[in-house]
């Protein structure tokens, strides 16, 4: 059981800080990875919160593993984010403000595959056309990766 879930045991839905890495994994065509969440049902980067003792970049790597099945060869570091737009309400209710850091993975090995209990789906996506329902938190990330390296922007 993860560092989060145990702290849920004290404090309930109560609003967490809640630490963590995600990363942006794109394809040999500069497709975007996204993975079809089965807690919100919208589209998500691979990523989550911190363990105990673990380093970000630990953290990216482990989910980026868990989530995708691939494994990063090397990993930049894109930015941190955090604040009032990082705050998010799971459905089930739990409320957090997200401090993250975001990678950007574009050299990895291993075979993609789903985690079951977290995606119900896995797939790239051209810059152009991503799907309207991208996880709030997410969503701001994949902005400001748009604003920095092309002329997109906004999804």
């Amino acid at each position: 059981m993860g560092y989060i879930q145990n702290l849920r045991k004290y404090v309930g839905t109560a609003p967490l800080i809640m630490v963590g890495a995600c990363v942006l994994i794109f394809d040999e065509d500069d497709r975007l990875f996204l993975q079809l969440r089965k807690d919100n049902g919208n589209w998500g980067l691979a990523g989550g919160s911190m363990d105990l003792g673990e380093s970000l970049e630990e953290v990216a790597i482990r989910e980026m593993k868990e989530e995708t099945g691939l494994v990063p060869e090397q990993l930049d570091l894109f930015m941190t984010f955090s604040g009032k737009d990082f705050y998010y309400q799971y459905p089930h209710g739990d409320e957090v403000y997200n401090v993250v850091t975001a990678y950007i993975c574009r050299d990895y090995k291993g075979k993609l595959r789903a985690d079951e209990n977290e995606a119900s789906e896995l797939r790239f996506f051209s810059l152009e056309s991503l799907p309207e329902t991208i996880s709030p938190p997410d969503r701001l990330v994949i902005e400001k990766y748009l604003s920095v390296y092309s002329n997109e922007g906004r999804i």
